[in-house]
C-alpha cells in the first residue's frame, strides 16, 4: 500500500536485540543456538611447529572482535573488517545488502528498511584471491547436447566484480580470511536517495564507524555507522533535504544449495516477480534448448518455499503443515492496543492456504525477551519482522529479499508508520461518517482502529507474500450493490485487499448494516494463493507446471471478479488509460459512484463543526477539510479517466476477453458532461461557516476548476485519439467530438445568455490561456526545441496538482517551493513528478503500461485551432450584451484569442 504512495516514496523499520557493543566485553551468555558472538581474542599467540602463522599474526592478537556462526566468522580490527570464508562454500551463491537498524531521524530514513535488490555473486577462488562474481542469470540451458552446451558456457559467464587478496589460510586450511572492509561500507546506507559523505576529510571519515558483528546460521551483519545527506533529485536538480546520522546492517546471506521449484510468472495475474541487481533492466530471462525454435522468454514469480510436510496426505486431500512455515515478529516498541489487529491482520491469510490444503503456513510471535530466546536478534535475516517506526508518514509498506535465480522469498519486512492511525482516522472520517457514528469524532474509537488496522496489515502481508496491487479489481462491484447489506456483508467493498479500495463511500446515511470496509480476504486474494502456492507435484519441469498451474487462470478468464487490473502511473514514459483500474475508487461506474459520493460529503461537511470538537486552533479540522476536497476531486477525476479510457486486460489465446476495448462512446460523452457539470456548481465544497476559521486561503472551487481545465487540454485529448483510432469508425469518440463537446460544455452559460458563476469564469479563463498561450508562443519555438534539457510528457501531474494532492513531501514544499516552480516554468508540466511520482510505487515491479505514441495521428492542434477560433467569435459577440459583471472578463479573453489567432 503505498498511498503515495508515493513519494519519494522509501522509507523503514528495524530493530537490535541486546548484544556486544565494540567494546570487546563477552555477553553473559554463550548459549545461542544460531549465534556466537562477539569475543575478544587475547590469548598468547599460538604457533605451529615453532613457527608464527600469518592466520596468528593477523588475529591472535589483542583488540580483535570476532563473531563466529555456522556460515562464516567475521573478525574486527580497529576500523578493518575480515570475513573468514569456508572453502566449501566456494561456487555458492549469496546476498549482500543493507537493513536500517537505527536513525537519528525518521522523517526521511526508516528502521527496518532493506535498500532493494540485494547484490546478488558467487564466490570463488583464483590464485591467492577470492572473486567476488555476479552470476549471469539472463539465460537458461535445457539441453544435453554437447555444442549447445559449450555454447551456453563461453556467452554467459559470469561478471566480474572484486577481487579480494587472501589475508591468511586458517590453520586447518579449511577456510580463507580476506579484508572486506571497502565492499562493507560501498553497501552501506548509499542507495535509494541517500548519498553518504563527500570522501576525504577527517572529520567526514570520522563520522563513519564499524559497530558490532554477527554471525548466524546461515548469515552474518556488520553494523555501520554514518551520517548522510539526504537528497532528492528533480531532474538535473539536486535539493539536500537534511542530514541524518543512521547505523545499517550490512548482511551475508548464503543462498540454499537446493534450490526451489521456480514457478513461472503470468501476466494474467498480479505477482511481483524476480529481479535481478545484476541485470536491473532485464524483464525476462530466456532458455535455451531445442524444444522451439528461438529462446523461450519467462519471468519468475516470487514466492515463499512452501512445502507439504506429507505430500501422500496432501495428494488424499488431508490439509497438512508445511515444513517451513513463514513465522512473523512483532516489534516490541508498537503500542499495545495495535498489536491484537496486527496479529489478526498476518493470520487472516491462513484461510487462503487451507483451501490449498496448508495449515498454519502464517504464525506471529512477540518479540521475546533475552530470557525467553536469548538467539533471537531481528538482524538475523532467518526471522521475518513487523517494524514500528515512530514517524509521521501515514503509510505502511512491506520490503522482501528475493533469490533471484529462483524467485524464493527469503526474508521480509512489514513496516508501519505511526501516523497511519491518522490516515485510518482520514479514510473513516471522509468516507463512511454519513452512515457511522462512532466515526464522527477527533480520536477514532478502538474498534473502528482495528477494523481498519487489520486490513492495512494484510495488505502489506500480500505484498511480502508476493502479490502485487490489484487496482481493478473494485470495479468488479456494480455500485448499488456496495448499499446492499447482504452483499457486502459477504463480499466487502472489493474482491481483493490488495486494490486500493478503502471504505464505502457509496453507502447513504439510511444504509445502516452496509459492510463498510474491505473483506479480510478477498475472493481475488484466495485466487492467488491458490495458483501462486499450491503445489503441481506431478509436474517434471517449471514450464509443465506453469502449463497446470495455468488452468485455473483459464478457467477464471471473464469473470470479473478474477481480473487482474495493473497499477497505473503517468511518469517517464507510462501511462494511463484504463479507467477500470484506478487507486481510491469503488464500483462500476465512476458517475453513479460519484453521485453517491458526492451526496455523502454534502451531508459531512456542514457538520463538521458540530462532530469535531476541542480543536481550537482548527487543525484536525483543516485536515478533515483537505481530505474532503481531495476526495471530492478524486470523485471528478475518475469520471474524467473514462474519456478516452480503454479497458486493459491481459488475455490468453482461446480464453474470454480482449486486450484492449475502448470506452462506451456515450458513457466517454456522458463523462465530460457530468464534471463540468459539477465545475459549475462546486462552490458548495467552499463552505464559509467551516473555513472562516482557517488561516488565510483562497476557494478550493477556484483550484480545483483549475486543475481539472488542466486535464482536459493535455491528458484527456491523447487519450482520446487513441481510444478512437482503436475503436470501430462507427462507434467512435472522435477528437472533433470531444472538442466541441468541450467548448459546449465550458461555455454553456455564455451560450444560454446567463450570467457566470466564479468557477465558470476560472474554467473559462483556464481553458482559453492554456490554449492560447502555446500558439502565442509558437514564434519561440526554434528556441525551446533547441533547449537540451529533457522534454516531459505533458500529462504528468503539474506542480499545482501535486501540492493539491498532498504528493510532495513536506521539506521540498517548505524549504524548496521556489526552486520547484523554476523547475516546472523551465522543463515544464510534469517535471516534478517525473521525478517523484517514479519512487511513488516503489512495491510495484512489473512494466506498467507504456505510452503508445499517437504523434503521427494526432488532430489535437487542429482541434484546439478550430475551438479557439470558436471561442473568439462568441466572445467578440458577447461585447455588446453581456451581463455587465462578465464584461471585463469576456474582454480579457477575446483578446487571449485573438493574440492567438493573429500571431501568424
Amino acid at each position: 500500500m503505498k498511498t503515495k504512495k508515493l513519494y519519494v516514496g522509501l522509507l523503514l523499520a528495524a530493530m537490535l536485540a541486546p548484544c556486544i557493543g565494540t567494546s570487546g566485553v563477552e555477553r553473559k551468555k554463550e548459549t545461542k543456538k544460531d549465534e556466537k558472538t562477539e569475543t575478544k581474542k587475547d590469548e598468547k599467540t599460538e604457533t605451529t611447529k615453532g613457527k608464527v602463522t600469518k592466520y596468528d599474526k593477523l588475529l591472535k592478537k589483542p583488540g580483535v572482535v570476532s563473531a563466529k556462526g555456522e556460515f562464516v566468522t567475521l573478525h574486527k580490527i580497529d576500523k578493518k573488517v575480515y570475513l573468514e570464508y569456508p572453502l566449501k562454500y566456494v561456487g555458492r551463491r549469496i546476498l549482500i545488502g543493507g537493513t536500517v537498524s537505527s536513525v537519528s531521524n525518521p522523517t526521511f530514513i526508516n528502521v527496518g528498511y532493506k535498500y532493494s535488490n540485494p547484490l546478488h555473486l558467487q564466490v570463488e577462488l583464483q590464485d591467492s584471491s577470492v572473486i567476488f562474481n555476479k552470476p549471469n542469470t539472463s539465460a537458461t540451458l535445457n539441453s544435453n547436447d554437447p555444442g549447445l552446451r559449450a555454447a551456453f558456457e563461453k556467452n554467459y559467464t559470469p561478471k566480474f566484480y572484486k577481487r579480494f587478496p587472501i589475508a591468511a589460510y586458517t590453520p586447518d586450511s579449511t577456510a580463507v580470511v580476506f579484508d572486506i572492509t571497502a565492499m562493507v561500507f560501498e553497501m552501506g546506507p548509499h542507495n535509494n536517495n541517500l548519498t553518504p559523505p563527500k570522501e576525504g576529510s577527517k572529520e567526514e571519515k570520522e563520522k563513519t564507524s564499524l559497530g558490532r558483528i554477527k554471525s548466524f546460521t546461515d548469515n552474518a551483519s556488520i553494523e555501520i555507522s554514518q551520517e548522510v545527506e539526504v537528497m532528492q533529485q528533480i531532474l538535473i536538480f539536486r535539493f539536500k533535504l537534511g542530514e541524518v546520522s543512521t547505523t545499517s546492517n550490512v548482511s551475508i546471506l548464503l543462498l540454499p544449495e537446493e534450490q526451489m521449484s521456480p514457478r513461472i510468472q503470468d501476466s494474467r495475474i498480479g505477482v511481483f516477480w524476480s529481479m535481478d541487481a545484476n541485470t536491473p533492466t532485464a524483464t525476462s530471462k530466456h532458455e535455451i534448448s531445442s524444444i522451439e525454435d528461438g529462446m523461450r522468454p519467462y519471468i519468475l514469480a516470487n514466492r515463499w518455499r512452501l512445502e507439504p510436510t506429507d505430500i501422500a496426505a496432501w495428494k488424499k486431500g488431508v490439509t497438512v503443515d508445511v515444513k517451513k512455515p513463514i513465522v512473523w515478529y512483532v516489534d516490541n516498541t508498537f503500542p499495545a492496543e495495535w498489536k491484537s489487529s496486527i496479529r489478526k491482520g498476518v493470520l487472516v491469510w491462513n484461510k487462503a492456504f487451507e483451501k490449498i490444503g496448508l495449515k498454519n503456513v502464517m504464525q506471529v510471535r512477540d518479540f521475546p525477551t533475552e530470557e525467553e530466546d536469548p538467539s533471537f536478534d531481528p538482524d538475523n535475516l532467518k526471522y521475518s519482522c513487523i517494524r514500528y517506526s515512530p514517524s509521521a508518514t501515514m503509510n505502511a509498506m512491506g520490503p522482501s529479499w528475493v533469490d533471484p535465480v529462483t524467485g524464493e522469498i527469503l526474508n521480509a519486512s512489514v513496516i508501519v508508520y505511526n501516523d497511519i492511525i491518522k490516515l485510518i482516522n482520514n479514510w473513516r472520517f471522509v468516507q463512511t461518517a454519513q452512515v457511522d457514528e462512532r466515526v464522527r469524532t477527533k480520536k477514532m474509537p478502538q474498534d473502528v482502529v482495528d477494523e481498519s488496522m487489520i486490513y492495512v496489515i494484510a495488505h502489506e502481508i500480500g505484498h511480502t507474500l508476493g502479490l502485487m496491487h490489484n487496482m481493478g479489481a473494485s470495479s468488479a462491484f456494480p455500485v448499488d450493490s456496495l448499499r446492499s447489506i447482504s452483499f457486502t456483508q459477504k463480499y466487502g467493498t472489493t474482491p481483493s485487499i490488495m486494490d486500493y479500495a478503502r471504505h464505502n463511500y457509496v453507502a447513504q446515511p439510511e444504509d445502516k448494516g452496509v459492510k463498510l470496509t474491505p473483506p479480510d480476504l478477498g475472493v481475488y486474494d484466495e485466487y492467488v494463493i491458490q495458483w501462486l502456492y499450491k503445489p503441481v507435484p506431478e509436474a517434471k519441469d517449471m514450464w509443465e507446471e506453469a502449463e497446470i498451474a495455468g488452468r485455473l487462470l483459464d478457467e477464471k478468464a471473464g469473470d470479473p471478479f478474477y481480473r487482474y487490473g495493473r497499477q497505473q502511473i503517468q511518469s517517464q514514459g507510462f501511462s494511463q488509460y484504463d479507467p477500470s483500474a484506478l487507486t481510491e475508487d469503488l464500483g462500476d461506474d465512476p458517475i453513479k459512484a460519484g453521485n453517491y459520493g458526492i451526496k455523502n460529503l454534502k451531508y459531512i461537511l456542514p457538520r463538521v463543526n458540530e462532530w469535531i470538537e476541542e480543536d481550537e486552533n482548527t487543525s484536525h479540522r483543516q485536515s478533515l477539510y483537505n481530505q474532503i476536497v481531495n476526495q471530492y476531486y478524486r470523485y471528478l477525476t475518475n469520471t474524467l479517466c473514462q474519456i478516452g479510457g480503454i479497458y486493459l486486460t491481459e488475455v490468453k489465446d482461446g480464453t474470454p476477453g480482449k486486450p484492449a476495448i475502448p470506452v462506451d462512446r456515450e458513457r466517454q460523452k456522458s463523462s465530460l458532461s457530468w464534471v463540468l457539470k459539477e465545475l459549475r456548481s462546486c462552490d458548495w465544497i467552499n463552505n464559509p461557516q467551516l473555513t472562516e476559521k482557517f488561516p488565510l486561503h483562497t476557494k478550493m472551487s477556484a483550484k480545483i476548476c483549475s486543475l481539472v481545465a488542466s486535464n482536459l487540454l493535455t491528458t484527456i485529448p491523447t487519450n482520446v485519439t487513441l481510444s478512437s483510432h482503436i475503436a470501430p469508425e462507427k462507434t467512435a469518440y472522435t477528437i472533433r467530438e470531444y472538442f466541441d463537446d468541450l467548448y459546449n460544455e465550458v461555455f454553456f452559460s455564455t451560450l444560454q445568455n446567463r450570467k457566470l458563476t466564479d468557477e465558470e469564469k476560472i474554467l473559462q479563463r483556464a481553458i482559453v490561456t492554456a490554449m492560447a498561450k502555446p500558439m502565442i508562443a509558437e514564434k519561440n519555438a526554434q528556441k525551446i526545441t533547441s533547449d537540451p534539457i529533457i522534454s516531459i510528457e505533458t500529462s504528468l501531474p503539474s506542480l499545482e496538482e501535486l501540492r493539491f494532492l498532498g504528493l510532495i513531501h513536506p521539506a521540498l514544499q517548505d524549504r524548496f517551493d521556489a526552486q520547484l516552480e523554476y523547475i516546472e516554468e523551465k522543463f515544464g508540466k510534469g517535471a516534478v513528478a517525473s521525478a517523484l511520482l517514479t519512487e511513488q510505487f516503489g512495491e510495484s515491479r512489473l512494466p506498467f503500461q507504456r505510452t503508445v505514441d499517437v504523434n503521427n495521428i494526432s488532430e489535437i492542434n487542429v482541434y484546439k485551432q478550430t475551438m479557439i477560433s470558436k471561442i473568439d467569435k462568441l466572445l467578440k459577440s458577447k461585447l455588446n450584451n453581456a451581463h455587465v459583471e462578465d464584461l471585463a472578463h469576456y474582454e480579457y479573453l477575446w483578446r487571449q484569442t485573438r493574440n492567438a489567432l493573429t500571431i501568424n
